[in-house]
């Protein structure tokens, strides 16, 4: 593969893949249940989420592998984990396309006539596949392509949010909002925390993690990838507190007379759109639209992108098919962007919208834990290994991050994690057969002996939980229930990691695919 991403190129596929179409309903959700103190949780959300960005950021630094959710656990705790999580990863990016297309599709219908909101619908569904045509096509046409494409997409879709809140800002920002209807924190600090869970705080961050999964084709990637990571965090924590802080400031007092529980908002495409109509701001409302269609478009672009290396990960790692190791004259997984084009246009046709959309979020949660466990056992197993990136007191860091990653997992819901015990169930079914017939070598059962009391642990708390669950574990306990067990079950990864020869015969391998080291 080419290294022609720089670091622009790559923080602005992190921000891509987080600044989708959810930014027009965040700030109505976190409202909802904190109120003005919202902003805050979005502070907390995003420090949240710096911390499982760091961990990566300091293995990717290190090995810029293509594919880095799938290829990274393979160096510290064998194939059988790094199996599960690309996976999952896999199937969960392949649908985050095809959602990313029906939420483009919603506001593309009432301006297309020969199109509905119905997936089913034959021209509709036609669109949706050629849509997702186009974002393999820009893939294939080169990185460097696909990295200017992204660019000039991304710049517009930081500069709409940005014009709609120094607008609003300038328009109306009324500052008894910050005070009226129970005060800055009507709900305390209960009301803070459930923000970042069920508000969907800290699931507008994710998409940091396409970064990680296009480090094989960074320039620089020991200063650029620890860099972009950071970076696309922090433009977006500035994007979502700012349109918060608008939000509040110009909610009119009729809206706001049921109080931050009872937001009288009816519109469409969100809150947003029913603020600016309420102010006559009637271009702003056409500037939405637009904005909620680019949104989606650079986020399934990205996706796209991102699926291709996974994929090409998972069949270096043995899992999938030889096949789709191959690269085309562009330096670019074209047998992997095809057969992911399939699935995805498969997806379409054989499930309801929302079972893509539970199944997308389900197979997406559970690669955050890679990050934090392997930082600590690479650690030990590769001491002596050049670090661009070393993080200070590693374990004070990758612990709270585990932590915050087991949380983001109970978060997505009792619904969600049965569906992600299916698809991963699913996935040890065909890794097996696929072994039987093309052996992989010895399989790492023994290095992936904690995910069992780790998925046995998280399953019994999200049904009894209030996420989804039965409700028998109130929220707060649970939380403080969860740390301990994440605290237990990290300290049983990180003892469960490869031996030592392993993993460096791992790393040996690499070194031809691994650029020289920086001056």
């Amino acid at each position: 593969m080419k290294r022609e991403i720089g670091l622009i190129g790559l923080t602005f596929v992190a921000v891509s893949g987080t600044l989708g179409s959810g930014w027009l309903f965040a700030p109505l959700l976190a409202s909802e249940q904190a109120g003005p103190a919202a902003i805050i949780a979005w502070a907390i959300g995003g420090v949240a989420i710096l911390l499982i960005a760091l961990t990566f950021a300091e293995i990717s630094a290190m090995l810029p592998v293509p594919g880095g959710i799938a290829r990274v656990p393979q160096f510290s705790h064998g194939n059988v984990v790094a199996m599960a999580m690309g996976w999952s990863a896999w199937i969960g990016y392949n649908t985050t396309a095809s959602v990313e297309v029906e939420a483009m599709l919603r506001y593309l219908a009432p301006h297309l006539s020969w199109i509905s909101g119905d997936i089913s619908h034959g021209p509709t569904l036609f669109l949706a596949i050629g849509l997702l045509a186009i974002f393999t096509l820009i893939n294939a046409a080169g990185v460097q392509f696909f990295a200017r494409v992204n660019s000039t997409l991304t710049w517009v879709k930081i500069a709409i949010p940005l014009v709609i809140i120094a607008t609003l800002l300038w328009t109306r920002f009324d500052t008894a909002n910050f005070s009226d209807a129970g005060g800055f924190s009507p709900f305390g600090l209960h009301g803070i925390f459930a923000a970042v869970s069920t508000g969907g705080i800290i699931f507008s961050y994710i998409g940091f993690r396409h970064a990680i999964d296009m480090a094989g084709e960074v320039h620089r990637p020991g200063l650029i990838i620890p860099l972009a990571l950071i970076l696309s965090v922090l433009i977006c924590f500035v994007v979502y507190a700012s349109l918060q802080l608008a939000f509040v400031g110009a909610l009119p007092a009729d809206m706001l007379s049921g109080g931050w529980k009872g937001l009288l908002i009816d519109a469409q495409f969100g809150p947003i759109e029913a603020i600016a109509t309420s102010l006559g701001l009637l271009w702003l409302v056409s500037l939405l639209n637009v904005g909620a269609v680019i949104g989606p478009f650079g986020g399934g672009l990205v996706a796209t992108g991102s699926n291709a290396r996974l994929a090409y990960a998972l069949a270096r790692n043995g899992f999938f098919p030889k096949l789709l190791t191959g690269l085309s004259r562009r330096g670019i997984p074209l047998p992997a962007l095809l057969v992911n084009f399939a699935f995805s246009s498969l997806v379409f046709v054989l499930l309801p919208f929302q079972e893509i959309v539970q199944l997308n979020s389900s197979a997406i949660v559970l690669s955050f834990v890679v990050g934090p466990v392997t930082v600590v056992a690479l650690r030990h197993l590769l001491p002596n290994q050049r670090r661009p990136l070393r993080l200070p007191a590693v374990t004070w860091i990758a612990a709270p991050a585990f932590v915050v990653s087991t949380l983001i997992i109970y978060w997505s819901g009792w619904d969600t994690l049965w569906r992600l015990g299916l698809a991963l169930l699913a996935g040890l079914a065909l890794f097996l057969i696929h072994a039987r017939w093309h052996s992989p070598g010895k399989l790492d059962f023994r290095e992936a002996a904690w995910l069992l009391p780790y998925f046995a642990g998280l399953g019994c708390f999200s049904y009894f939980g209030t996420f989804g669950g039965r409700g028998l574990l109130p929220f707060g306990w649970d939380i403080a229930v969860i740390t301990a067990f994440s605290l237990a079950v990290f300290a049983l990864a990180i003892a469960c990691r490869l031996p030592a020869e392993r993993c460096e015969e791992q790393i040996k391998s690499l070194k031809s695919v691994l650029p020289a080291p920086e001056a």
